[in-house]
């Protein structure tokens, strides 16, 4: 009998893992089991953790213990098992996974691109999630990239939408844009694309170890430490785009920046200062708001149509990624870790934002390479 290693996380303390190896149960008629070769782990999927509950990333891969959640986490598998007609065993897939070994998927809507998961506990789930891109049709897809995809995909999406919704909305009549955890891959990914609009400043906010990696991206206008904003005149008409989550961060810059004019909230790097001061208090200035990528995925892809909604993308997936991966001054370099106990311990490091930005971390749960 087969069994799914899992790596699982305490909910009410994001810190504590287990890994927890279950007995897999018959396949039904119309579904799929797949073997999880390898995923991306980022400060992105600290984020999932984090607004766990607010925003049900825990529903997607429930682990059957209320207490425990799995992180869901992006990356490829392949179909080692199918009793659906229209998919194939040995088809490879990119999507949305647990932390583990394998998944059982029910694929429903198919196409010749992708499919979605008809599984009933992920109906009401948010659809961009619940997409499974069949690689041998898929634009963004090439055998040797794996490892960037896996990494930069859904941070770039992301960091591409926030870029289009700023400029939707005339970037809400400032011109200078304030990125925090300016060294995270959604921020850079960001900052890449601002820099490209015309009359717009890009500057970044970091630690101060993290200052000259910042600068030497090239996509930022300017860098400060988080503890140099008076470096900039208050009256500044800005727009701040956290990705840091850091709420005593979030307090200082509202009530510093009286030309704010606007304040998104993207996700949080650092999940011990979310519930800090400044993270649900009444706030100087704008309200911040909550960034939901789906909704501007939905409204562009209605103005657009969706075949020039994915032709923008992969355009600019295919500029970013040249640069990111350019071997002369590589922004990523993929480090990979296999097995259950050193995905553990990368997930600490992670969780703990530790380590040098230039890193990207691959998982795979399995022990040796494709092994059941």
């Amino acid at each position: 009998m087969s069994t799914t290693l899992s790596l699982q996380i305490r909910k009410s303390q994001l810190g504590d893992t287990r890994l927890d190896d279950s007995t897999d149960t018959p396949l039904a008629d119309g579904q799929v089991r797949v073997r999880i070769d390898s995923f991306a782990l980022t400060s992105n999927n600290i984020t999932y953790a984090a607004f766990g509950d607010a925003m049900s990333y825990w529903r997607f891969f429930p682990t059957g213990d209320e207490a425990w959640g799995n992180i869901p986490v992006w990356g490829f598998a392949s179909v080692v098992q199918s009793l659906h007609p229209g998919v194939a065993v040995g088809e490879r897939l990119y999507g949305y996974w647990p932390m583990a070994t394998g998944a059982v998927l029910s694929p429903t809507r198919l196409s010749p691109e992708r499919f979605a998961d008809g599984a009933a506990h992920r109906a009401e789930l948010p659809v961009v999630y619940n997409q499974y891109f069949r690689c041998n049709a898929d634009p963004l897809y090439t055998a040797d990239s794996e490892d960037t995809q896996a990494l930069l995909r859904p941070l770039f999406i992301t960091s591409w939408l926030i870029d289009d919704f700023m400029a939707d909305n005339d970037f809400f009549g400032a011109r200078t844009m304030l990125l925090s955890s300016a060294s995270s891959k959604t921020a850079y990914g960001t900052a890449f694309q601002l820099h490209q609009r015309e009359g717009i400043e890009v500057v970044g906010l970091t630690s101060a170890g993290n200052v000259g990696y910042c600068e030497s991206l090239g996509c930022y206008h300017r860098v400060l430490r988080y503890d140099a904003l008076d470096e900039l005149p208050a009256d500044t008409p800005c727009v701040y785009i956290d990705f840091a989550g850091n709420g005593a961060l979030r307090e200082a810059i509202h009530a510093r920046f009286t030309g704010l004019r606007y304040s998104c909230a993207i996700g949080g790097t650092h999940v011990d200062e979310l519930a800090s001061k400044g993270a649900t208090r009444e706030l100087a200035g704008p309200r911040a708001t909550l960034f939901f990528a789906p909704a501007q995925i939905k409204k562009r892809t209605a103005e657009w149509s969706a075949e020039e909604f994915s032709r923008r993308m992969v355009a600019a997936w295919q500029a970013f990624t040249a640069r990111a991966t350019d071997a002369a001054s590589p922004w990523l370099r993929a480090e990979h870790h296999r097995g259950g106990a050193a995905a553990q311990a990368a997930y600490a490091q992670v969780l703990a934002g530790k380590g040098d930005p230039r890193t990207g971390h691959i998982l795979s749960l399995h022990a040796h390479p494709g092994g059941l």
